[in-house]
């Protein structure tokens, strides 16, 4: 078991060895990430698509027909750098960000915000199945 430190220019996932998360945990981290990374990508595309109903769903929460490609935007540029493993922490600060922005409305209006509470829950838990640096910074302790 080698206790060599990991070096600056190590990626993301790389870990001493015996010491990173198991297969399975890994994957489970990927495919979870990549569920956010669409259901994000998925949901601006449809702002982008200038249906009749995302410009009424814009009014019905007070926001501008205007901002609807601002906020497509913004939220694909949150998906993609969620996505790209080397900035994907990043990624899940501007998710969780974005996702607060869009619970913030939904009380606003006293509308349910489970799925929006969801997606910024499952991109830190995909995050923390795969990447030993988010483990060390949320330590799970067993009672």
């Amino acid at each position: 078991m080698s206790t060599q430190s990991i070096s600056s220019e190590a990626g993301p996932t790389a870990f001493p060895a015996g010491v990173g998360p198991g297969r399975v945990a890994v994957w489970s981290g990927r495919v979870l990430g990549g569920l956010v990374g669409v259901l994000l990508v998925m949901s601006a595309v449809m702002k982008l698509s200038g249906s009749p109903e995302v410009a009424a769903g814009f009014a019905h929460l007070g926001l501008p027909a205007d901002s609807i490609t601002k906020i497509a935007v913004l939220e694909l540029v949150c998906a993609l750098v969620y996505l790209v493993p080397y900035t994907a922490v990043l990624g899940a600060v501007l998710v969780t960000g974005y996702m607060g922005g869009a619970i913030a409305m939904h009380v606003r209006l006293g509308e349910p915000f489970v799925t929006q509470l969801v997606i910024g829950m499952l991109a830190w838990g995909a995050l923390y199945l795969r990447d030993a640096r988010v483990r060390g910074l949320l330590p799970l302790r067993a009672f």
